[in-house]
């Protein structure tokens, strides 16, 4: 990695991260591209009254966090209860081992998951059931989970979100460095460590800016780096084909992996 620039588009343990890329010789550029999260206490407390009252068929849990979120939620809103039978009368998928030991902890074993942690895992699972006019909540985090989205229209589903935080886009001057430094080739790799990194930037880029060079960029010189099957997945869905990305979904782990990536291309 000596010498490699090498940007971090997350917003928390950057310190970390930092430390692990000079280590190895290379250079870190910190441009955050998940903007600012806020909970949305009192508005979900009461989105979750809406689900409560529509008895939903389906619920969709896509990540730990917002499964505990939307029980946090519950709790202060004095309706825990009525949310949890909520979520035993109906039919539970879920997407990822930390969103299955989530449910776990209040006595939910889903009946659909993801057979690797990914959304097409999670779809593949889904199509062994019928959604015609089923009525389906989505609980996302940041990710907005198109295909998900996709499928389940097609399928005849009336879907609802279910959105426990609220993102508030980055800094539109931090985009559009990372856009040029991409396009220059001024950067070496660029390391993503949530979906909703990927869905900003490659937003602001569709809507801005030429999206065709930035994704051959990708594909031809600079590396994508994912801290997980997820984050790939998203990166996959933008048109990015070349993907590094470690076995261990730890950041840690990516920067090892990455830096390993660097050492096979040179041995070529």
């Amino acid at each position: 990695m000596r010498g490699k620039r090498i940007v971090l588009c997350a917003s928390r343990k950057l310190e970390e991260m930092t430390t692990l890329i000079e280590k190895q010789g290379g250079i870190a550029l910190v441009r955050p591209a998940q903007g600012t999260v806020f909970s949305r206490e009192g508005e979900l407390e009461d989105e979750i009254r809406g689900v409560i009252a529509m008895r939903p068929d389906w619920l969709i849990f896509t990540t730990g966090i917002g499964v505990e979120a939307l029980l946090q939620a519950a709790e202060r809103g004095g309706i825990k209860e009525e949310w949890v039978k909520t979520i035993q009368q109906a039919n539970v998928a879920a997407r990822g081992y930390k969103t299955v030991a989530a449910l776990k902890k209040i006595g939910i074993s889903p009946i659909a998951v993801s057979d690797d942690g990914t959304t097409k895992g999670l779809i593949r699972s889904l199509k062994e059931h019928s959604f015609a006019e089923k009525k389906v909540v989505v609980q996302l985090y940041g990710d907005t989970a198109p295909t998900l989205k996709q499928f389940l229209a097609e399928n005849g589903a009336a879907y609802i979100e279910l959105l426990p935080y609220r993102h508030v886009a980055p800094d539109r001057e931090v985009l559009e460095k990372l856009y040029e430094e991409v396009i220059q080739r001024e950067v070496d790799a660029v390391c993503f460590t949530a979906a909703i990194q990927v869905r900003f930037l490659f937003s602001f880029v569709k809507e801005h800016k030429d999206i065709e060079l930035f994704r051959r960029a990708f594909n031809e010189e600079v590396i994508a780096c994912a801290v997980g099957k997820v984050t790939a997945e998203a990166l996959q869905e933008e048109g990015i084909t070349r993907v590094v990305a470690p076995e261990l979904e730890r950041m840690g782990a990516m920067i090892v992996t990455l830096s390993q990536y660097f050492e096979h291309q040179l041995q070529k």
